[in-house]
C-alpha cells in the first residue's frame, strides 16, 4: 500500500517467468513436494523471488515470495522517484491460482497514513489482475471516483474487511493500485494501532483484485514465525485456488525469509 505518487514505467522492475524446481533442502514446508521458482530480482542487498508448491497431483498449495537475508541491507533510506516496484512473474505452476504476478516494494519511510503506517516496510501484493489493470489506475481517468467508490459486492469481500475510518472511499484510492481494504476498520485507531504486519485486501472498479502483507523490516529481523487463518469471503468472483492461511517466518537453512499464502483450496465463482 502506497499513496505517494502515480506508479510510471520507469519505476517499475519487471522479472519474467522461470520456472525452476528445486529439491527439499530446506526445514520449511513448502518443500514437502515439488516447489518451483520464478526469477529473481534484486532488492538491497539481496533478491526476491516467487515460488510456487504443488501437490503429487501438481495441484498449487502454496505460492509466496522468498526474500534473501541481504535483501534486509543497503536498502534506500529515502524515498525513490519515482518509487521502484519489483513486478515479479510467478512460474507457470501456479496457472491455476488466482493469482497473476507479485509487485513489491520498499517504503523507506512508510506511507500514509503516517500514524498508522509511517514505519520503514514492505509491501507485497499478490495481484489477482494482470499488471496492465493495476497501472492503469490513474488520476488522470475521469472515471477514477466512481470506479473507486465501486466496491464489489459484499459477499466477495473477505470477512470484517472495509476502508479505512476518514475519508470517503473515493479519496483512499491510490493510483497503480487502488482501494485497501482492512482487516475490523475500528481497530486501526492512530496512537493505538502498533504496526508490524498486517494483511490487506485490494479493490478496484467492483473487482477484488489483491491480497498484500504489509510487514515492517523491524519485524522480519527478529526472524518472526507466524500463521494465521485468512478470513474469506462468502462467494468468489472467479474460480481458482484461494489462500486459507498466511504465513511469515525465516528459513535458517537457506537464509531466507518467507512470506507465503497458504492452504490453496479451489473455489468455483458463484
Amino acid at each position: 500500500m502506497t499513496s505517494r505518487r502515480l506508479l510510471r514505467v520507469a519505476g517499475l522492475v519487471f522479472a519474467a517467468c522461470t520456472c525452476i524446481s528445486v529439491a527439499a533442502c530446506s526445514n520449511d514446508p513448502e518443500v514437502a513436494s515439488d516447489t518451483f521458482y520464478g526469477p529473481s530480482a534484486d532488492i538491497g542487498n539481496g533478491t526476491a523471488r516467487t515460488f510456487t508448491t504443488v501437490d503429487d497431483d501438481g495441484n498449487p498449495t502454496v505460492v509466496g515470495v522468498r526474500l534473501s537475508k541481504g535483501t534486509m541491507d543497503g536498502l534506500p533510506t529515502t524515498d525513490e522517484v519515482p518509487p521502484k516496484m519489483l513486478m515479479l512473474d510467478f512460474p507457470d505452476q501456479a496457472a491455476a491460482t488466482v493469482f497473476d504476478h507479485v509487485m513489491m516494494n520498499w517504503n523507506s519511510q512508510g506511507h500514509a497514513p503516517p500514524p498508522l503506517f509511517g514505519k520503514p516496510h514492505f509491501d507485497v501484493h499478490f495481484y489477482m489482475t494482470d499488471m496492465s489493470a493495476a497501472t492503469s489506475i490513474d488520476p488522470a481517468d475521469p472515471d477514477y471516483a466512481a470506479k473507486a467508490a465501486r466496491l464489489p459486492d459484499p459477499k466477495y469481500i473477505p470477512t470484517d474487511f472495509g476502508p479505512l475510518p476518514g475519508p470517503p472511499v473515493a479519496e483512499q484510492a491510490v493510483p497503480g493500485m487502488g482501494v485497501h481494504l482492512v482487516d475490523s476498520p475500528d481497530n486501526f485507531t492512530p496512537g493505538v494501532y502498533d504496526f508490524t504486519q498486517t494483511l490487506i485486501n485490494g479493490v478496484w472498479d467492483g473487482r477484488y483484485t489483491f491480497i498484500e502483507p504489509m510487514i515492517t523490516r523491524e519485524y522480519l529481523l527478529a526472524n518472526p514465525t507466524l500463521s494465521q487463518d485468512i478470513k474469506q469471503p462468502s462467494a468468489y468472483q472467479k474460480s481458482g485456488y484461494f489462500p486459507t492461511r498466511y504465513t511469515i517466518r525465516y528459513d535458517d537453512v537457506a537464509d531466507e525469509y518467507v512470506i507465503a499464502l497458504e492452504g490453496l483450496t479451489m473455489r468455483e465463482a458463484s
